[in-house]
């Protein structure tokens, strides 16, 4: 497919753009058939609009401290992605809570990686919070955005075990790489089926979504679904 009629992704990012590069990645190993028609950043030192910049994507830099309020920026930022025309909104380590006008206006369209198994933990320091309340297993959770910070319907995750021995930074390190498949994996799927969020419900083809997509199990790493017991 000519790469003008590819899907197009728009990345939100605030630092280092891990899970952009593995999205760029995936794309450019042809295991996800999209184009990131922009990356932006709240942050102008952020590593990942460089990485961008590097990879010949165009980029934009909005950072807060530029506009007298949220609703300010909120309406730049919508004009910027705006402008790059996306079927997908991908929050990537974009650490900025985002107000309930700025969500609604791209509810179904806006997705975001969290590093828990939500509902657990939302918000920060998750690995922190995994180990004190001495849970056994962790991961990470790739969500629809709704107003409700990381409250939206999970749509796929991937887990590990947490060992006797497992620091928050250990459990942050061992659980990164499963991030960058399980991301790439999910927009496979996004952009290779009908995947609706309906009433805070998401539906695949029609179908009512019961629990989070496992990733190794019911979704593989170029998007193929396993969970109807049919290949997908």
């Amino acid at each position: 497919m000519p790469a003008a009629d590819l899907p197009r992704l728009v990345v939100l990012l605030s630092g280092r753009g891990s899970n952009f590069k593995a999205i760029h990645e995936a794309v450019g190993a042809g295991r996800l058939d999209a184009r990131i028609a922009g990356v932006v950043s709240d942050r102008a030192q952020a590593a990942g609009l460089a990485l961008a910049e590097a990879a010949g994507i165009d980029t934009a830099c909005l950072e807060r401290s530029r506009f007298a309020s949220r609703e300010e920026f909120e309406d730049s930022l919508t004009t910027t992605i705006a402008g790059f025309a996306p079927d997908y909104i991908v929050l990537a380590g974009f650490m900025r809570v985002l107000g309930t006008p700025f969500v609604e206006r791209h509810l179904g369209r806006m997705i975001n990686i969290h590093p828990s198994l939500l509902p657990r933990h939302r918000g920060l320091r998750t690995h922190q919070r995994v180990l004190d309340a001495g849970e056994r297993e962790h991961g990470a959770s790739v969500h629809f955005v709704t107003p409700t910070l990381d409250a939206g319907p999970v749509l796929s995750r991937v887990t590990i075990e947490v060992g006797a021995d497992d620091t928050a930074e250990t459990l942050a390190d061992r659980l990164l790489p499963l991030e960058h498949e399980l991301y790439p994996a999910t927009l496979a799927l996004l952009l290779n089926h009908r995947v609706e969020l309906r009433n805070e419900c998401i539906h695949i083809d029609d179908k009512p979504l019961d629990r989070p997509l496992e990733l190794g199990r019911d979704l593989d790493a170029g998007g193929r679904l396993h969970w109807r017991g049919d290949g997908g």
